[in-house]
C-alpha cells in the first residue's frame, strides 16, 4: 500500500488522495505531440488508486498498446486550497518530488480522435509512480528552475528544466483550486518536457530531480 514519504523514505503524516495533473505544459512536448498550445491549463485527475511507489518495480498493463513515460515535477499539497491566491498556494506546498505520468498512448490517441475523455489512458491503476518528497524548505535551489531527467537503459530520454513550463507552479495550482478543492496529501503534477516514449518490460530507469536520483525498473 502506497504512503507518502520523504526523499529518505521516512513516512509523512499526510493521507493519500487524488492527483491533479496538467497536460501540454512544455512547448517542445506540445510540438512533439502535434498538439495546439492551449489558452488555459488542460487539467485532468488521477485517483488515489493510480499512485504507486517509484522506488518499487513498475507494473504496466500489457493489453492496451504502448505505455509511455512522462517525467514530471510533483508537488505535495500540505493544506487545504480552495479558490486560493498564489501567496496562499506558496504557503501550502509541503514538498517537491518526481513522478512518472504513465500514459496508454494508443488508447489516448483514439480518445483524442473521437473527442472523448482521456481517463482510461491516464488514470489506470499504477499510472502515477511517485518518489518521496523533499520538504519545501530544504529544496535545493528554485523548484521553478530545476532539472528533470529520465534515463532508460543508459539512454537519456527526457531532460528539461521546470523554468520551461508554460503555466508556472504557483499560478497553475491557484488555477486548479478554482475548480477543485485541494487537500493535504493531494499531489499536483506539472507537465512533462519533450522526449516521451514507450516503456518495455525489463527496462531500467534512472529518474532525477535537482540532481537527486532514483533507480527503478519495469517488470
Amino acid at each position: 500500500m502506497y504512503q507518502h514519504r520523504n526523499w529518505q523514505g521516512a513516512l509523512l503524516d499526510f493521507p493519500v488522495n487524488k492527483v491533479v495533473c496538467v497536460g501540454s505544459n512544455y512547448a517542445k512536448h506540445i510540438k512533439e505531440m502535434g498538439s495546439a498550445t492551449p489558452t488555459e491549463p488542460v487539467i485532468f485527475i488521477k485517483p488515489e488508486s493510480a499512485i504507486c511507489d517509484l522506488r518499487q518495480p513498475l507494473s504496466i498493463p500489457a493489453a492496451f498498446g504502448e505505455v509511455h513515460h512522462e517525467v514530471e515535477l510533483a508537488v505535495l499539497i500540505g493544506a487545504t486550497l480552495k479558490q486560493a491566491g498564489e501567496d496562499h498556494v506558496a504557503k501550502a506546498i509541503a514538498g517537491y518530488g518526481v513522478a512518472l505520468d504513465l500514459t496508454l498512448r494508443d488508447l489516448q490517441a483514439g480518445f483524442k480522435k473521437a473527442g472523448q475523455p482521456w481517463e482510461k489512458s491516464k488514470a489506470f491503476d499504477n499510472s502515477c509512480p511517485l518518489s518521496g518528497f523533499i520538504p519545501s524548505a530544504e529544496f535545493p535551489g528554485d523548484p521553478q528552475d530545476t532539472e528533470l531527467k529520465l534515463v532508460v537503459n543508459g539512454e537519456v530520454r527526457q531532460h528539461g528544466r521546470t523554468s520551461d513550463m508554460i503555466h508556472k507552479i504557483l499560478p497553475l495550482i491557484a488555477h486548479m483550486s478554482q475548480y477543485f478543492t485541494l487537500r493535504a496529501g493531494d499531489v499536483v503534477l506539472t507537465g512533462t518536457p519533450e522526449g516521451v516514449g514507450p516503456m518495455r518490460s525489463g527496462d531500467k530507469l534512472e529518474v532525477s530531480l535537482a540532481g537527486h536520483g532514483i533507480s527503478t525498473r519495469v517488470l
